[in-house]
Order: C-alpha cells, then sequence, then structure tokens
C-alpha cells in the first residue's frame, strides 16, 4: 500500500491536452507577449528619437540596445540566484514591475537618462527569461515540451510584432509617449492576469545557492562544446536579427522607397511568419533532431537578406519574410538544443543562452548601425551575412558533436 501512496502522490507533468497544460502554455504565451512589446519598445521610433533628442542612428539604438544589455547582465545574475527563487513569482514580479519603469520612462526628457531606464527594465525583464524554459522543462511533460517552448516563443514573437505595429501607429499619429503608456498599462494587465492563472510548480522546490558550485556548473557548460558552440551562434543570429528589425525603418523611409509610417509599420506584420516559424519548427523538432533539423533554417535567414539588396518593395517583404520565419525556427531549435543538453541545471543554462542572446542584440545591433550609417545598406547586408555564414558554422560543428 505504501508503495502505491508514493506513486499516486508523485506529481505527473503536464500532457498535451489538460487542464494544466493549457494554463501553462497560456500563461507563458501572455509573458512572451509582455517581455518583448517592452523589450522593444523604442525600436519602432528610433528615427523620432533621432529627431527628438538630436542624435545618429547608431545612438539612438542605444535605447534599444540599453534594455537588450540590462537583459543580458539581468540574466548573468539570475544564473546564479534563479533556482533560490519561486519561479512564478519571479516572473510575476518581472512582469509587473518592468511594466511600471515603462510607464516611468513616459515622463522622462533626457536621453541618457532614457537609456538608464532602459537598462534597468531589461535588467528586470530579464527575471521572465532567466526561468521561463526552466519552468517549461521542469512542468511539461517531454512529449509537449517542443509545442510549449513554441509557443512561449511565439508569445515573444507576437509581442514583438504587435508592440512594433502599435508603437508605430500610436507615435506617427500623437507621439511615442503615449505609445508608451498603452504598452505599459498592457504590460501591467497580463502581469496581473499571469499571476492569477499560471499552475504553481510541482517540479521545482527553491533552494538556497551556492555561487561556488554555481560557477562550478558554468564550467561544466562551457567545457560541453554543443552548448558553447550554440551559444555563440545564438549571439550571431540574434545580432543579426536585431540589426534588421533596428533600422529597417531608416531604409524603408529613405529612397527608393520612400514609405509613409502607417505602411512602414505594417512590414512588422512579418513577425506573424516568426509565429509560424517557432510552430512549425517546434513540431518538427518532436520528430526530428533539433542538431540536424537547424541545419536547414540557417541558409534560409541567409536568403532573406540577400532579397533585402534588391532594391523593390516586394522582394524586400519577401525577404523579411523568410528571414524573419527562419531565424524564429533556429531560435526554438536552438533553445530546445540547450534544453536538452543540460542534464542538470537547467535554468543556468538557459539564462546562459538568453545572455549570449541578448548580448548579441547589444553589442551588434549597435555596431551594426555604425556600418549602416558609414558604408550604407548594401555594406550592412553584406556583414550581417558574415554574421549568418558564422552562425551556420558554429551550429553545423555543433551536430558534428
Amino acid at each position: 500500500m505504501a508503495e502505491k501512496t508514493n506513486v499516486a502522490a508523485t506529481p505527473v507533468r503536464a500532457e498535451r491536452g489538460s487542464l494544466r497544460f493549457r494554463r501553462i502554455k497560456n500563461s507563458i504565451f501572455l509573458s512572451g507577449l509582455s517581455v518583448f512589446a517592452q523589450l522593444y519598445l523604442f525600436q519602432p521610433v528610433l528615427p523620432l528619437l533621432c529627431k527628438e533628442f538630436d542624435i545618429t542612428p547608431a545612438a539612438s539604438s542605444w535605447a534599444v540596445s540599453a534594455s537588450t544589455l540590462g537583459m543580458a547582465v539581468g540574466l548573468f545574475i539570475f544564473s546564479l540566484k534563479a533556482d533560490a527563487l519561486p519561479r512564478k513569482q519571479l516572473m510575476g514580479f518581472a512582469m509587473l514591475a518592468s511594466a511600471v519603469l515603462t510607464l516611468i520612462s513616459v515622463f522622462i526628457h533626457n536621453f541618457p537618462l532614457l537609456i538608464a531606464v532602459s537598462f534597468v527594465r531589461g535588467a528586470i525583464l530579464s527575471g521572465v527569461t532567466a526561468v521561463a524554459l526552466a519552468y517549461l522543462s521542469e512542468e511539461v511533460s517531454t512529449g509537449a515540451l517542443g509545442l510549449a517552448i513554441s509557443l512561449y516563443l511565439s508569445g515573444n514573437a507576437i509581442g514583438g510584432m504587435a508592440g512594433r505595429i502599435i508603437v508605430m501607429l500610436i507615435a506617427g499619429w500623437a507621439d511615442w509617449r503615449w505609445a508608451a503608456v498603452f504598452v505599459g498599462v498592457s504590460s501591467l494587465i497580463l502581469g496581473l492576469f499571469f499571476m492569477k492563472r499560471l499552475p504553481d510548480s510541482k517540479h521545482f522546490v527553491p533552494h538556497p545557492v551556492n555561487i561556488s558550485y554555481k560557477w562550478q556548473q558554468m564550467g561544466v557548460f562551457f567545457r560541453q562544446p554543443v552548448i558553447v558552440l550554440i551559444y555563440f551562434a545564438a549571439l550571431l543570429l540574434m545580432g543579426a536579427f536585431v540589426s534588421i528589425y533596428n533600422y529597417t525603418g531608416f531604409h524603408l523611409e529613405a529612397p527608393p522607397f520612400s514609405l509613409p509610417h502607417y505602411v512602414i509599420a505594417c512590414i512588422f506584420l512579418m513577425y506573424t511568419l516568426g509565429v509560424l516559424g517557432t510552430m512549425v519548427s517546434g513540431r518538427l523538432s518532436d520528430k526530428i533532431v533539433p542538431a540536424k533539423l537547424i541545419r536547414f533554417f540557417i541558409p534560409a535567414i541567409a536568403v532573406g537578406l540577400l532579397l533585402m539588396l534588391i532594391p523593390q518593395l516586394v522582394a524586400f517583404v519577401a525577404g523579411l519574410g523568410v528571414f524573419t520565419f527562419s531565424f524564429f525556427g533556429t531560435h526554438t531549435l536552438s533553445s530546445r538544443i540547450i534544453s536538452q543538453e543540460a542534464r542538470e541545471g537547467k535554468s543556468t543554462a538557459t539564462s546562459l543562452y538568453w545572455l549570449f542572446y541578448y548580448a548579441g542584440s547589444a553589442i551588434v545591433g549597435t555596431a551594426t548601425g555604425v556600418v549602416l550609417t558609414g558604408w550604407g545598406w548594401d555594406i550592412f547586408i553584406s556583414s550581417l551575412l558574415l554574421l549568418v555564414l558564422g552562425g551556420f558554422l558554429l551550429v553545423f560543428r555543433a551536430g558534428k558533436k
């Protein structure tokens, strides 16, 4: 009888179709919406920041890079401390506190101060990113994990898309500050809903963190070639991705396109293809080894970049669509590879993955702005192609390990 009681008392991971799984996937999806909408709040309005603060495109990109750099720093801190904090409470606090900072940014009229607040907001948002994938890998069954991860990343994509479109439209017709009000209030509501609906962890118990042990654990990860290669590939590929979306607005408002802001805003509907990319790659990764599947997605990123060299709007939009679909597919597969390779310390492994990911966004996203300003669009795209090639070579080598 004792044996039966113990078996019955053992928590079961959420299976696809169960009520618990639906609540998990819906809540995690909403967290992705909030994180990306806030993290890239200023990306679609960089041209407006240039005019208001009298700065260059590369300098304006710090409004975005500060957030992602804060995210990277926060992820490093949480990679040491996350296992001592309840998953749900950490994510909920991060969503609510970041929403408050987004609302505070409305009242800032000094660009360096705006950068500082963006940095802090990014660091706080890292509380969601640091443990979301770990939470899923702990609470969701293996057979449903690919779907759960793809839904979380879909939330990222839709949050990024909706945030960019709505912010750009509101900023074009009113002011970027009103756009920030909308994002801040919406994120506050999402945070409250998240805290109410996300199930508590059943397979994780917070425990005191031994910092020296965490350093040793990181050392173990950095001695695993597959994990290290995927980390650096994520840095390069995310750098290319955020660079495109940082500076596409500048390119499309200039000749030969000369598009108005409300048309440029529609370009960000390409993020729907990012959602499709996460769903397709997530489902395929349940059947095909992710390390092999990812080799087909990265070359497609390069194809999208090449199409964006053609000075015709149809070709540019098609290229942006291919680029976005393929990037999010690659990102989903990379996330799953890290989750599978890290047998222990999953939150630490995934936090380090996101650290490299957002470090690439911050560093490369600003550096490529200098390339664009100094040498123009064609050289800018060529530099991104080199980054994608580097990412492909790293992933290809990882698949050989």
